[in-house]
């Protein structure tokens, strides 16, 4: 399984909360097939996003974005939301699915 999805399915366990184990499985199961073929096109793209400094310093403000549920955007996760979406423009995962993403790297 390619590590972005991996770490995309794991953000969306960490989002799901409260969720059922089913309710989680569907979701990551309803993300994984939303985000596959993204995934497979842009496989260099995503497969590098762990050695991109921009996204690795994004780290803190990622973490402070998922902890506040979206609400503390600081600037360096906007520039790393920015560039990921710039290298992979067709990708559909939401600002803290990627957030959570980042954290996983």
């Amino acid at each position: 399984m390619n590590k972005y999805l991996l770490s995309v399915a794991t953000a969306a366990c960490l989002v799901a909360g409260t969720a059922s184990a089913g309710s989680i499985t569907g979701t990551i199961d309803a993300i994984g097939a939303s985000l596959v073929n993204t995934v497979e096109g842009t496989s260099d793209i995503t497969s590098n996003l762990g050695d991109d400094k921009l996204v690795l310093d994004a780290k803190d403000d990622a973490a402070r974005f998922v902890a506040s549920n979206g609400e503390a955007r600081g600037a360096q996760l906007e520039a790393a939301l920015k560039h990921i979406r710039a290298e992979a423009p067709g990708m559909e995962a939401s600002d803290l699915e990627l957030a959570g993403a980042i954290l996983a790297l």
